[in-house]
């Protein structure tokens, strides 16, 4: 069996090789990094698309290729690894990994410049709660603060279905927007595979997209408890 470090190792690799010649936004892959590490031990445990890792997921479609195994639809890398990691969490019963999957597929994708959003999936979720959220799109984007502020709180929805905290559904957020003519692509994002803890958050950059309040206002009415978990028994 290939262990998780060896697949870790391989995604780090494979990424290194195809990242220089792809013209992408300066990469912020990295940004969110506990939620990228707590996907990737999930999905790992039962990976049968064969995804290299769930960092590819976050790129390009161009670098994305060389990591997404028997997933062809590129735009739908991310929801498939988000997908997995959640029916396995589901499996073992874990609220945490339906939690991180949850966020996972809320993290925004790295587009070619700075206020382009990325391509939404058509195909739908095995799993409804996956089902229910798409990613972030670049804050810069049109209408990005109203989309983004959407999808928080409707993530939100989804974390107190499962029995997690609500308010975690504000880590996914992402970075102030950048300037549009900013040809460097670096917005004020960050990325930096070596702290743990996520550059985003320990940089100070994230950008909640709702309120506290707005946030137990949502989800005032939902069954909050671990549904999901009581349904794989």
């Amino acid at each position: 069996m290939v262990s998780i470090k060896s697949f870790a190792a391989l995604a780090l690799f494979s990424y290194l090789a195809v990242a220089a010649p792809v013209r992408r936004e300066v990469p912020q892959e990295h940004s969110h990094e506990p939620i990228l590490t707590a996907v990737r031990a999930t999905l790992n445990l039962n990976n049968p698309d064969k995804i290299v890792d769930p960092v590819f997921a976050l790129l390009g479609d161009a670098a994305a290729a060389q990591g997404a195994g028997d997933i062809t639809d590129l735009a739908c890398l991310q929801q498939a690894v988000a997908d997995q990691a959640f029916t396995n969490g589901k499996a073992a019963g874990d609220v945490d990994a339906m939690v991180n999957a949850l966020l996972f597929r809320a993290i925004e994708r790295n587009t070619g410049k700075v206020g382009l959003a990325s391509a939404l999936c058509t195909q739908t979720a095995k799993n409804p709660e996956i089902a229910a959220i798409t990613q972030h799109q670049d804050p810069a984007s049109p209408n990005a603060a109203a989309t983004n502020k959407a999808i928080v709180l409707e993530l939100a929805k989804q974390i107190a279905a499962v029995g997690g905290n609500p308010q975690d559904a504000l880590k996914s957020g992402t970075f102030a927007p950048g300037n549009l003519n900013d040809n460097t692509g670096k917005g004020n994002s960050c990325d930096d595979a070596n702290d743990p803890n996520g550059c985003i958050f320990t940089q100070n950059l994230l950008v909640e997209d709702a309120t506290a309040d707005e946030i137990n206002a949502a989800v005032a009415g939902v069954s909050s408890g671990n549904n999901a978990a009581a349904s794989a028994r």
